[in-house]
């Protein structure tokens, strides 16, 4: 037979009382007695009716505490656990609320709870509505009276806007994972801008699926806005408050999603007006303005024909200045015209002159000392050169034979006889 020591039995204990589904799980009626609060605000009590007791313990901080007085009744929730110390089995309390409330209350609240502490509730991340949405998804059933409610208000208030449903059933087993799939399938489709989850009243069961942590999770992740009309005004599910707007009814979420077309109509009446309104005013304004204007202008402006005038005598002046001034610049190039022909060479050896250079040289031969016999000279005349060789009359005389021979007398050989 085999010996335990207490350690051993009282882990045994814990390890089968902790891991029994049964009592990790547990939803317990019962009357508050011998209640405690020790120092740093824990909660230790018993809870007890005609068959029993049971010890239990409720941490600080857990929901629920202030309900805790002595005699009171409560509904709690929580898990059976081993104190090894002592050796006593107590009920961990993580939830309580008054006696009444059935397990489906008391698990809607602790999912509350745990969804608001993840963050799933914060108004932070809740997002705007558009203003004029084109296409409006809608999750409810197509039975029934809802989406005949909100096809209604929609065409009333704002028919411009395109109704998509995505079909699915509001009660019942599985209705959650249907809710789920129709969100999913409007999130695919991506035409909608908006989206509405909807149906109508019943009891806690019936509105059970809008309580599921499932359809939470899945609105929570919606790329595109939703508003959650479940149940009556008086009805709130954890789709309402994950959803980025809670509309009391379907009605009432249907008119959320969209304008009101008449008041858009007589705001746009009232806009045109006021419009209309400035623009005659700023008409008035400008024409008063362009009048005054006109008159600055003229009384600025002026006498035109004084000045009319005042140019034609001018333009007289400059024409008999410009006349006689082009009449003095005539006389003056005609004047220089004929001194420069006077000095021109041309015109000088045009007359029979000639012009007597050294042979390669451009310097003019003035004078007989500046040549010496037997030079070769070049003698321009007004028609072509003669080549020459500066001597005695002799010479030249033989020296001109030959072109005496070629040529016949001429007005150039005539011109070189006087010069020889």
């Amino acid at each position: 037979m085999a010996v335990y020591t207490v350690g051993q039995v009282t882990a045994y204990l814990r390890e089968i009382l902790e891991v029994d589904p049964f009592l990790s799980d547990l939803y317990v009626v019962g009357e508050v007695s011998n209640l405690r609060v020790s120092g740093a605000g824990h909660s230790y009590f018993t809870l007890k009716d005609s068959d029993g007791v049971l010890n239990c313990v409720m941490f600080r901080g857990q929901p629920g505490a202030d309900l805790l007085v002595e005699g009171g009744a409560v509904s709690t929730h929580g898990h059976i656990s081993f104190y090894q110390p002592r050796g006593t089995t107590d009920f961990m309390v993580d939830l309580a609320m008054p006696e009444g409330v059935g397990e489906l209350a008391l698990e809607l609240e602790r999912l509350k709870l745990r969804l608001e502490a993840e963050g799933l509730f914060q108004e932070s991340r809740k997002r705007p509505l558009p203003l004029f949405p084109q296409v409006i998804g809608v999750v409810t059933s197509p039975a029934g009276a809802v989406f005949h409610d909100i096809q209604n208000v929609i065409r009333r208030r704002y028919p411009l806007a395109e109704l998509v449903l995505s079909a699915t059933t509001v009660q019942g087993d599985g209705a959650a994972a249907q809710i789920v799939a129709a969100l999913e399938g409007l999130e695919r489709d991506g035409r909608a801008d908006v989206i509405i989850v909807a149906r109508g009243g019943g009891s806690l069961e019936e509105l059970w699926p809008f309580n599921e942590e499932t359809v939470a999770r899945a609105i929570y992740s919606s790329r595109i806005p939703v508003v959650s009309g479940v149940g009556h005004e008086t009805d709130v599910t954890i789709s309402d408050l994950v959803a980025d707007v809670r509309a009391p009814t379907p009605s009432a979420a249907a008119e959320l999603v969209v304008p009101d077309g008449w008041g858009l109509r007589q705001d746009l009446l009232d806009l045109s007006q006021r419009l209309l309104r400035a623009a005659r005013l700023e008409m008035q304004s400008q024409r008063s303005g362009l009048a005054d204007m006109q008159r600055r202008l003229e009384n600025g402006l002026p006498d035109l024909e004084t000045r009319r005038r005042q140019v034609d005598d001018l333009g007289r002046s400059i024409r008999r200045t410009s006349e006689h001034f082009l009449g003095m610049t005539r006389v003056e190039v005609t004047g220089l015209e004929h001194r420069l022909r006077t000095l021109d060479p041309a015109a000088t050896l045009a007359r029979g002159f000639s012009m007597v250079q050294r042979a390669g040289e451009t310097v003019v031969v003035t004078s007989a000392g500046q040549v010496s016999d037997g030079d070769a000279l070049t003698i321009t005349l007004a028609e072509g050169s003669i080549a020459a060789t500066a001597g005695s009359h002799d010479s030249v005389a033989k020296a001109q034979e030959p072109i005496r021979k070629r040529r016949q007398t001429t007005p150039e050989t005539k011109g070189m006889e006087r010069l020889l």
